[in-house]
Order: structure tokens, then sequence, then C-alpha cells
């Protein structure tokens, strides 16, 4: 029976796992944390609209149902040449047939990225954006910065839609608190047409909510800097 060891224990990762035994391959599925983070309802999370335990599925218990082997630990190093796998632990995993890589891929870091949170970031970070907003909504007013960045190299390596939807939740949770008008909520991207791909008449519909909502825009401008209490902004030019 063929062994298969798979690095990453998101959607792809659990997925392929579940999937290869069924078709009666070995595999161990190595994951850096003990859950299957549930990304796309995370944008509950900041509004007490979920609790984090509600995105989180536990691999153990997944693991037993479908008969993986899970190692919980991150990956160190990968030697392609000699089959071998290190780990965080020192643990080498040498004993397979094929290797899936399922940990995703990085995003690009603008200077300063350390200033913000991101609902796609780590799961932890939905409880950090939570947080700040509860800190807001205890002051009463403030403004708040939403957006997403893009790839120049590669201009459909974007997902902008986790940030138009924890948007549009942050607008409706300040709504419901009674204090919507003493925020000013601003959407940023660097492309012109932010949402392009879902096609003309869902341009449309967004700038008429947008102007509905009281939510301002800076599209068409790439991020300079993002800094502890602001972004800088600069024209892109063609």
């Amino acid at each position: 029976m063929k062994n298969v060891t798979i690095l990453g224990g998101g959607f792809a990762g659990v997925e392929a796992a579940i999937y290869l035994r069924k078709a009666s391959y070995n595999v161990t599925l190595i994951s850096d944390r003990e859950y299957l983070y549930v990304y796309p309802t995370s944008i509950w999370i900041p509004v007490h609209g979920a609790s984090f335990e509600d995105n989180c599925l536990d691999l153990m218990k997944l693991s037993g149902v479908h008969g993986f082997e899970l190692i919980v630990d991150s990956v160190k190093n990968i030697n392609a040449k000699n089959s071998l796998v290190t780990l965080s632990s020192s643990k080498e995993i040498s004993n397979y047939d094929h290797l899936i890589i399922a940990m995703g891929a990085s995003k690009m870091k603008p200077k300063g990225i350390e200033n913000t949170l991101s609902i796609c970031g780590t799961p932890t970070m939905s409880l950090e954006i939570r947080d700040k907003l509860d800190a807001l909504v205890q002051q009463g007013h403030g403004e708040i910065c939403f957006g997403f960045g893009g790839n120049p190299k590669d201009t459909s390596a974007v997902r902008g839609g986790p940030a138009f939807e924890l948007l549009f939740n942050t607008h409706n949770y300040l709504k419901k608190k009674g204090i919507r008008k003493n925020f000013k909520l601003t959407f940023f991207a660097p492309m012109a047409e932010p949402g392009k791909r879902m096609g003309p008449n869902a341009l449309k519909m967004m700038a008429k909510y947008f102007k509905m909502l009281d939510i301002h825009e800076h599209f068409g401008k790439k991020i300079k800097i993002f800094e502890k209490d602001g972004i800088v902004l600069k024209m892109i030019l063609s």
C-alpha cells in the first residue's frame, strides 16, 4: 500500500487526506494546528455573529473518522532530493511514496504590514479584529479602513471578497449598536475597479451600496506604507 504525506491542515490538505484514504492509501497529515479553520465564515467572528470555536473542526476527530494519521507540528524544511521533511520538533518524515504540499501561498507584504490585521491571516487575527472593534464600540466613534492589495505580476491573485464582507458586516454591526453615524468607514484598493471580475453589474451595485451606506473609497492608488494610525497611498501612473 502506498504511503502519502500531506503538509497542511487546511481545506486542501484535509480533503486530500479523506479522498486518498477512500482510495486505500496510508495517509499522514501534518498540520501546525490541531484544528481545521473554516476561513469563509470567519467574517462573523469580529462582529460576534459566530464564536472562534464555531469556525474550528477538531483534526484529531477527523483523523479518527477517516483513518489518517495526524501529526501536529510545523514544517521546518523540505528536502525534495532526498524525500525528507524535517519538522520544527526535529522529527524527520521520509517513509512516503508521495508528498502533497497544501500549505497555501504567502501574501505580498507591503511596508508596515505589522500595523494591520487580516481576516485572511492567522486564525487568531479574527479575535484581534474583534477586540479592536469592541474597543472602538466602547469608545463610541472612530475611523476604520478596510481593503486589500494586489500582485502586479498576477492581477488574478486577489482575494477581495472577505474584505468586502467584513466591511458590510461591520457597517451592519455598528448600525445595530446605534452608532454607525459616529464612524467613518473607508475602503481602499490599488486597482481602479476592485471587484471587476464579478462583472459590470456588480461594479454598479457596489458603487450604489457604497454611496447609500456612506462608505468612502480610495481606488487606483498603490499602498505605499501602513502606519500605526493611517495608510499612505500614492497614485499609480500608467
